[in-house]
């Protein structure tokens, strides 16, 4: 009989794919995968009905959320964890010693760069230290006291948001004069160009193995909904530079969001600390990101490469999960 491993995906949601992934990958390696999913509502989560077992959990800002989720790894023999959405990342990167107690591993990185993701802000500062092309930005309330310091066009984002929510593209000068100069706000200056996202996979040293751009050819709700692979050399620079800057204490996938414009120079204004909604298409085109974890998690040496192929296009559509009661 195969091995079996047990992966329990957390804020499941409707990460179907994400999860057929796991599934070739561990048939693939001859391993007997059991898929497990938590989310607030299971019976509403596609990729729950997609698993083996399925959880109700409190939201992932309760203090109750790690404590349920410790005792589910620890009654079903969980060996990995992937989170799937940035406000779980805080609480599990900081728990994930008591997680590794129980011979499970938090597909996160460390606590320092869950943060520096989370905080717009602070990613700019620190990608512009370490020479990376990043738009210039400030705080809303600075850039309202001197809006000079800026070149317009600019747009303005919450300090920590994610899926493009809460975003605002002014048109002109006066309709930031409606905007709360208090709030936790940032504006930057707003590159035209081609959007990318380049996916990186780092292995359990902290060091990058992989790096895959596709360009963003259409999103929905803020996440990629047609894409393309492209092996672009700035933006695998800027994954280099990347990850020099954040110093090997990132583990797992990591993704982040750049413009590339028309004279080829590229901005990186976004990173995200987790399995980035278009991973699919990094999959599709060779970059087996979930093969290489499966491969950490069970003991064999992981085959994690640049060996991915460009011009691999992703048309994603909806599909549906029925239920008869």
């Amino acid at each position: 009989m195969a091995d079996e491993i047990t992966v329990l995906f957390t804020s499941a949601g409707r990460r179907n794919q994400l999860i057929d992934c796991f599934r070739r990958d561990a048939e693939e390696l001859g391993l007997r995968l059991r898929v497990l999913a938590a989310d607030l509502r299971p019976e509403l989560s596609s990729a729950c009905h997609a698993a083996d077992a399925a959880f109700a959990v409190p939201r992932c800002t309760s203090e109750e959320y790690v404590p349920q989720l410790l005792e589910i790894a620890r009654a079903e023999g969980v060996k990995l964890v992937v989170p799937t959405i940035d406000p779980e990342l805080g609480p599990l990167s900081r728990q994930q010693a008591q997680f590794a107690k129980l011979g499970t591993r938090v597909v996160v990185s460390e606590p320092g760069v869950v943060a520096l993701a989370g905080d717009k802000q602070a990613t700019a500062e620190r990608l512009a230290a370490a020479g990376v092309t990043t738009p210039a930005t400030c705080a809303l309330v600075e850039y309202m006291a001197a809006p000079d310091r800026l070149r317009w066009p600019v747009v303005v984002k919450p300090r920590s948001g994610s899926a493009s929510v809460g975003i605002v593209r002014p048109m002109t000068r006066e309709e930031l004069d409606g905007l709360d100069a208090a709030a936790d706000s940032i504006v930057q200056e707003l590159w035209r160009g081609t959007e990318y996202t380049v996916n990186m996979f780092f292995d359990a040293s902290g060091t990058l193995r992989c790096a895959v751009p596709h360009r963003r050819i259409e999103v929905r709700a803020g996440e990629v909904s047609k894409g393309r692979t492209e092996r672009i050399p700035r933006l695998l620079e800027a994954a280099e530079l990347i990850a020099s800057a954040i110093s090997g204490a990132a583990r797992g996938p990591l993704c982040f969001q750049a413009i590339v414009d028309d004279t080829g120079a590229c901005g990186v204004f976004e990173i995200n600390a987790r399995f980035g909604g278009g991973y699919p298409l990094a999959h599709r085109a060779g970059a087996r990101f979930s093969r290489w974890l499966l491969q950490e998690a069970t003991g064999v040496l992981s085959d994690a490469s640049t060996d991915w192929r460009t011009g691999v296009t992703m048309l994603r559509y909806d599909a549906a999960v029925f239920i008869d009661e």
